[in-house]
């Protein structure tokens, strides 16, 4: 069943190129490999105890996510019709992480987690989708998030949707590539190069982009940022 809802997407995804939605311009890093100019952080624990360290740190020329405190590195900027292009690895054990696409409000879920919309990439789950007080919908919703009458995107709810695919993920310490297009309403995600999501719908399409600090240590040697834009008519 899997395999045929990817044939679908991806004859989706051709006919939307076609129809002039992948025009794009010059791509650029959102990390400079030094420091964390344009980013600040939010982590909660940060409030309580100033002198505890901050959980993302730049080492050997990666950005690395320690993985504690828990919290999010954030865009300074906000970002609307792009396609992100993230190569990460777990450094030691595996576990958990995410990028967060349109996020906005802070800590609007459970005082920590930014209004957004979650792409997973937790070891063996990478590409679900989290909603954090945005939703997005998928094809066979309730295959995919549940029974109907669970969904919400607030503490309690039933807010992941299950990926396309497993066995994407390459082995512990080797890295993955994972390509998110956010395009209007439409989310799509690409881990290895294999379609493993497409959302449509979002409930919003544009905001700022965050990595987490959620229990695993992950580097990064790539986040880059390629707007997309219309192809006029």
């Amino acid at each position: 069943m899997k395999n045929c809802i990817i044939l679908l997407l991806v004859a989706t995804s051709l006919l939307t190129c076609k129809s002039g939605t992948g025009s794009k311009s010059a791509g650029q890093s959102l990390f400079n490999g030094k420091d964390l100019s344009g980013w600040h952080v939010d982590v909660p624990e940060l409030d309580k105890n100033p002198q505890a360290l901050s959980p993302f740190i730049i080492r050997n020329g990666l950005l690395v996510s320690m993985g504690n405190p828990n919290g999010h590195l954030i865009t300074d900027a906000i970002h609307q019709n792009y396609r992100l292009e993230v190569e990460y690895r777990f450094a030691g054990k595996p576990g958990n992480c995410g990028v967060l696409v349109h996020a906005s409000t802070p800590r609007a879920l459970y005082s920590m987690f930014p209004k957004s919309i979650e792409v997973q990439m937790m070891h063996q789950n990478a590409g679900d989708f989290w909603c954090i007080v945005e939703d997005i919908s998928v094809p066979e919703m309730e295959k995919r998030r549940g029974p109907k009458e669970k969904w919400g995107i607030t503490e309690g709810k039933e807010r992941r949707i299950v990926n396309l695919t497993d066995g994407t993920e390459k082995p512990l310490g080797e890295w993955n590539s994972m390509r998110i297009e956010c395009f209007d309403a439409e989310v799509k995600v690409w881990l290895n190069e294999v379609l493993v999501n497409h959302g449509f719908g979002a409930t919003a399409t544009k905001g700022q982009i965050a990595l987490q600090a959620e229990g695993a240590e992950v580097e990064f040697r790539k986040v880059m940022l390629t707007p997309i834009k219309k192809i006029s008519e």
